[in-house]
């Protein structure tokens, strides 16, 4: 799976995040290897994914402390990086949405 916006989770683990480093580098391979076919498949991989409409899927990422929603295209095998933030971030936010 190509993840677009890398820059969008190193922006952000510089903004005063430097903790998140790591656990998004973690993801981002993980993300990087991925080949799922439909949402089913990456929720049978990564149980604690959420899955909501529009192709969007929620990590928690950091022992939970961070949250990435990405929009996928299973097709093109590609995750585009719509939102990076805190799990109090993440309770501010519309998922679906932003």
């Amino acid at each position: 799976m190509r993840v677009i916006a890398k820059g969008t989770l190193k922006r952000f683990w510089e903004s005063g995040h430097a903790d998140a480093a790591r656990p998004l580098i973690e993801w981002h391979a993980l993300m990087s290897r991925a080949a799922w076919p439909n949402p089913q498949a990456l929720k049978a991989e990564i149980r604690t994914a959420s899955i909501l409409k529009g192709r969007r899927a929620v990590f928690n990422v950091g022992g939970n402390k961070y949250r990435v929603i990405v929009d996928i295209d299973y097709l093109r095998q590609a995750a585009w990086v719509k939102f990076v933030g805190t799990h109090a971030q993440y309770d501010q936010i519309d998922a679906e949405t932003v």
